[in-house]
């Protein structure tokens, strides 16, 4: 069964795959991740019809594609705000340029920023720590890399 599945099934794969990433190792890739999938799940894709099986199959694809592009996305997130927030990571904060630059903030924002990245604390533990909802600690966080970020360009 498994070989005929692949024989049928594989270069359709591939053809959609590249057609939704325009890479064709990517798509290989996805496809084989797909094929593994299906090995997976054998108890429930041996009940399945010859065309549910093909449904699976695209569905299937579809997904580890999206998972893969939003797993790019997030990475690409990440790095950005590692890359904007770098400078703070300097310990103690001793330079003179972020010793200027943190005086545009209020104390208070200098405090969350002081406790996030250098002491490393989650937004959820300064939730908690402060009894100030999490949300409002990402925001305050936001609101204050975006004054330095924007103090940064002036300099």
């Amino acid at each position: 069964m498994w070989e005929e599945l692949y024989r049928l099934h594989y270069q359709e794969l591939l053809a959609k795959g590249m057609a939704g990433c325009h890479h064709r190792e990517l798509a290989e890739d996805v496809v084989q991740e797909t094929f593994v999938k299906a090995l997976q799940n054998a108890d429930i894709f041996e009940d399945l019809s010859a065309s549910q099986r093909r449904a699976w199959l695209f569905r299937t694809m579809k997904n580890l594609l999206c998972d893969r592009y939003r797993r790019a996305a997030l990475e690409q997130q990440y790095t950005q705000e590692q890359t904007e927030t770098a400078w703070i990571q300097e310990p103690g904060f001793q330079s003179v340029e972020n010793a200027l630059l943190l005086a545009s903030l209020s104390a208070e924002e200098q405090m969350l920023l002081q406790l996030r990245f250098e002491e490393g604390y989650t937004a959820a533990e300064l939730a908690e720590m402060l009894g100030i909802p999490a949300g409002t600690i990402r925001s305050k966080l936001s609101r204050s890399r975006k004054i330095l970020k924007k103090a940064l360009e002036e300099i």
